[in-house]
């Protein structure tokens, strides 16, 4: 480590990467072009984009970055400036420390060289003695789950194998810092797991990681603080749960105004009693179509009572989409004993559950009627979905805090006497 306590490892100042569309041996982007610019004495057209534009980040010692965005948004070009794989077109770059990054499978491996052989290097280039490397190698060895192949060449290694111990080697050597991109995402449910715990005892041991992710759950979790970049510009940085429900409402995966709203005469519905709204509500009250796992979930719902009748009632109706129903729960109640629609106007209803659904796709349902009538079933009239990772537990329904408790009731051991 590098005794940096206290103070920012990473630096940007007005930073903009360049990248020239169309260069390729000498400006020609492909052999045909070459030719027809040769025969015709036409030059490839080339066009210039922006990766990166006008981004200035501090990053302190310590701290676990996420950075969220989509595809193209500039996320991989900013982790390789701060890793200095590419230098930037305009601004300054800086960083205190090792580096150890994990941006591509393999990234500073040399296929010909074996597992162990790219370790040392790896170390090397971190500028680590050989006894330091020593002295984690078996912790590399164990974690990466290839002590019989670590004499082979990496070449021969199938892409699970490759990322295995690419991650191993960067998360164990001493580095001050750790870049991890979305490289992740093509291990197994385990490995993801095993990946994750250890970027955050890296975070929790001082060192800093930046850490570019689709599975936002995780970088929500994982994460003290998030950047988005959005056109390769930080459109808003913050706390990550923050800044990943901006990311997920203007996305286009969350949404701020997902209703049904069953206002038209032509809904088909008829009979003393009307759904006219449903809506699912995220921990910030507003309608969404995404939630985070552990997220509380609210659904809102608003009938209209058009005459009268004794002991109107409405039910929800749950279910996991292709898959079973896990709540069918109505306003009065099991026993009856909750109030339910005997007024005229129009009602609103709220159901609030606890942070108990697991990642998937759900559907809701709604059921109007009495204990002797039905007047409407609406079925699976809206769906949502739960986004995140249970790599341990996919086939679990609900994630229940089931309430234990834990008493000593005999002590063991022998008795005097």
């Amino acid at each position: 480590m590098s005794g940096l306590m206290g103070a920012a490892t990473i630096e940007l100042e007005s930073v903009g990467k360049r990248y020239r569309l169309g260069e390729h041996l000498g400006g020609m982007t492909d052999t045909r072009e070459a030719m027809t610019a040769r025969l015709f004495g036409r030059r490839a057209e080339v066009n210039e984009l922006w990766a990166l534009r006008d981004v200035s980040l501090t990053v302190d010692e310590g701290e676990v970055l996420g950075i969220v965005g989509r595809n193209g948004a500039g996320k991989s070009t900013f982790l390789k400036v701060v890793g200095g794989v590419t230098t930037p077109t305009v601004g300054v770059s800086r960083t205190r420390g090792r580096i150890g990054s994990l941006l591509e499978i393999g990234t500073g491996f040399n296929d010909e060289l074996t597992g162990r052989e790219n370790t040392y290097l790896s170390g090397a280039i971190l500028g680590m003695r050989r006894a330091e490397i020593d002295r984690r190698l078996d912790e590399i060895v164990d974690f990466a789950g290839l002590a019989a192949f670590m004499d082979t060449p990496v070449k021969r290694y199938s892409s699970g194998m490759y990322l295995r111990l690419a991650f191993a080697v960067a998360a164990h050597l001493e580095a001050d810092i750790l870049l991890v991109d979305e490289v992740l995402a093509v291990g197994d449910a385990d490995f993801r797991r095993r990946c994750l715990t250890k970027m955050s005892e890296v975070g929790a041991s001082g060192r800093t990681v930046l850490f570019a992710s689709h599975n936002l759950d995780a970088l929500a979790q994982l994460c003290t603080r998030a950047v988005w970049f959005d056109e390769g510009r930080i459109t808003r940085q913050g706390p990550a749960v923050e800044v990943v429900r901006r990311y997920l409402d203007s996305s286009g995966v969350r949404r701020r105004e997902i209703e049904l709203d069953v206002d038209g005469s032509d809904d088909g519905q008829t009979g003393p009693a009307r759904l006219r709204r449903i809506a699912v509500l995220g921990d910030d009250h507003t309608a969404t179509s995404t939630l985070l796992a552990g997220d509380h979930l609210a659904i809102e719902l608003e009938v209209e009572v058009i005459d009268p009748t004794p002991a109107v009632d409405v039910a929800v109706v749950l279910e996991r989409a292709n898959g079973p129903v896990l709540l069918d729960e109505n306003l009065a109640g099991v026993r009856g004993d909750r109030p339910t629609l005997e007024r005229r106007g129009r009602h609103r209803l709220r159901m609030t559950l606890p942070p108990m659904l697991t990642p998937a796709d759900y559907t809701i349902g709604v059921w109007l009627g009495t204990a002797y009538d039905d007047i409407h079933f609406h079925e699976r009239i809206l769906t949502f979905t739960i986004d995140g990772d249970d790599p341990d537990r996919s086939d679990r329904l609900l994630a229940i805090d089931a309430g234990w408790t834990s008493e000593l009731i005999d002590p063991g051991g022998p008795t005097d006497g």
